[in-house]
């Protein structure tokens, strides 16, 4: 496209955003820079300063020209190191104090991380990057990412190789290809840097096959092992991407023109991840479906529910939703390993509720204007999108969990249609038909996708979500918002949603308590003064007082017990519909003063 043509950048954050987790990140000494953490050359030069000043040379405005005039050769930085120090350990000595920060480096902000290494900790911690490599002696990334959070699997020798867990497996896997400044394995001579061992590279031949690249700060002039990996690499299925403030060097041209990357003009590592960083929030909040296209479906189910002649058009719609959502959810940067962090348990809550919208919304509708004839493909909606979910058996549990919360959605949004047009019968069938488990008996809707019963709730999860750290009933609470955002399509004129959403949760918990006998209950009556009679999910009318009296109220009332009881509530049952009044009293005084 002629308006990309100019703008790799903005190509680079869509490829990232679209292949989430693919890209790696390649980094050298010029990421350090402005962290006042010298490059090579520039410690090159500083100690041929310092061992001609020790000789009693006078101080020099060009060190390097002065060394050239004198010995005939280029400074060079692996000879000097060679020539001072003999061992390891000694060269890592004299690199220490021009890596690790003093006292005053500290106050004045010097040899700390800087906004790239800040950037790239913010999209690790988000998922969009998973794997680093580095030419760095220095902490500055692995110091960045704790600050945000992520712990990482750093490999800076092959022993650490060896016991780390796979890169696959990592929530954040850091390469440090030439060692850590404070191991006295470092890499710093030509060569050390001539050959990596062969475990090195045969990561880097992964890690080159199977990611694209983002390359910052890195010459591609020296480190000939790492040099020859890239020449190595046969498969150019993801792309890289090599951003330089002037022209590549030939050496970088010789590996960019085998890659084919692309080059990215930049004025600084700080000033392009920070953007970079922005440009991908940006492409994720709009990933959000165009509310013109969820607007289109959702009139389309509206015009086939009302003619019987639609039928077939109406299952289609449904039908080709479905399938659409699934491809979405099942999507790799969904995948349940990794880490857990707060902000990737919201990522993926905000992403299902986008993907579920247009299904969802269509699901209000004809639980609204529907009539009966729609419930069975309505329940095989359901079905499937949780027998999806219970596919993965493998990985973290809260991500395992939440697979099923696009059921949920379904679920509540058809539930709520059916409350608005008052359609009790088809309600109770929602709420107390099957779910098929693998490998576990059959629960009901209401045992497996409500609230506490739902598997996604465990640890409080739902707590996370922004500002709802102090919340009772936090799903409650978030579903209610989300509900509010879409009941436009399918409640029509409403005084009180949040009444009608109350009403909704109130019918669940009741189908709930129909799991026990009225004797059991009458015993707990017997036995327990003032205690939970019988265990059952409730949402917010277990604290939110002015509808739990409003709720009471309405199911005393003649009417809307003759109207429950032949849907099939409480059992049939007058008595059994009192017990349930009574345990939701119960609950309501525990949670109120909770």
């Amino acid at each position: 496209m002629a308006f990309l043509r100019n703008d790799p950048s903005t190509q680079l954050a869509f490829s990232i955003v679209e292949n989430k987790g693919v890209f790696a990140v390649l980094i050298g000494s010029g990421l350090s820079r402005s962290a006042n953490i010298p490059t090579g050359w520039e410690i090159t030069l500083d100690l041929v300063r310092r061992v001609a000043l020790s000789q009693g040379i006078e101080e020099q405005p060009d060190w390097a020209k002065w060394f050239r005039d004198t010995t005939g050769e280029e400074p060079n930085y692996s000879v000097l190191l060679e020539s001072l120090a003999t061992s390891p350990e000694e060269r890592r000595s004299i690199l220490h104090s021009y890596i690790e920060p003093d006292q005053s480096d500290r106050e004045e902000g010097r040899k700390i991380p800087t906004p790239a290494h800040q950037a790239i900790a913010s999209l690790v911690r988000s998922g969009h990057i998973r794997v680093i490599i580095t030419t760095n002696f220095d902490r500055l990334m692995e110091n960045a990412l704790r600050e945000y959070g992520v712990e990482p699997t750093v490999v800076s020798s092959v022993d650490a190789l060896k016991g780390a867990e796979p890169f696959s497996h990592s929530q954040c896997y850091l390469l440090k290809l030439h060692g850590d400044y404070k191991d006295a394995r470092i890499l710093n001579t030509d060569s050390e840097l001539n050959a990596y061992p062969k475990e090195y590279d045969s990561l880097l031949d992964r890690l080159f096959d199977e990611h694209g690249l983002i390359i910052c700060g890195w010459s591609g002039e020296w480190d000939h092992a790492l040099r020859a990996a890239f020449l190595r690499a046969p498969n150019r299925r993801y792309s890289v991407f090599w951003t330089t403030r002037d022209s590549l060097g030939v050496g970088a041209q010789e590996l960019a023109t085998h890659r084919r990357a692309k080059e990215i003009q930049i004025t600084g590592a700080d000033q392009f991840f920070s953007v970079l960083q922005q440009k991908i929030e940006t492409l994720e909040q709009s990933r959000r479906q165009n509310p013109l296209s969820i607007e289109l479906l959702v009139n389309s189910a509206k015009r086939y529910i009302a003619k019987t002649e639609y039928r077939v058009q109406l299952d289609e719609l449904f039908s080709q939703s479905t399938e659409q959502l699934l491809e979405k959810i099942d999507a790799a940067n969904l995948a349940c390993q990794g880490q857990w962090s707060q902000d990737e348990f919201r990522s993926r809550i905000q992403y299902y509720e986008s993907v579920t919208e247009p299904l969802a919304r269509m699901l209000g509708v004809i639980g609204r204007w529907g009539d009966g004839r729609e419930f069975a493909m309505v329940l095989d909606i359901i079905r499937t999108l949780y027998g999806n979910a219970e596919k993965v058996a493998n990985g973290l549990t809260v991500w395992l969990n939440i697979r099923s919360y696009p059921a949920v959605l379904a679920f509540t949004a058809y539930g709520l249609g059916l409350t608005r047009a008052q359609r009790w019968h088809d309600m109770h069938g929602l709420l107390s038909s099957t779910l098929f488990r693998e490998h576990r008996e059959p629960q009901k809707v209401v045992s497996t996708l409500f609230l506490w019963s739902w598997k996604g709730t465990e640890n409080e999860v739902w707590k996370n979500i922004e500002g709802f750290s102090d919340r009772k009933t936090p799903l409650s609470d978030h579903l209610l918002n989300v509900m509010t955002e879409w009941k436009t399509s399918f409640v029509g004129v409403e005084p009180n949603f949040e009444l009608m959403f109350d009403r909704f949760e109130t019918l669940a918990s009741l189908v709930s308590f129909e799991d026990n006998d009225e004797a059991s209950i009458d015993s707990s009556i017997a036995t327990n003064s003032g205690e939970i009679l019988a265990w059952m999910p409730v949402g917010r009318v277990g604290w939110h007082t002015a509808s739990y009296r409003a709720l009471v109220q309405e199911m005393e009332s003649e009417t809307t017990i003759v109207s429950l009881l032949k849907a099939g509530f409480a059992k049939n049952s007058r008595r059994f519909l009192q017990l349930f009044i009574a345990n939701l009293g119960r609950y309501n005084k525990r949670m109120f003063w909770r």
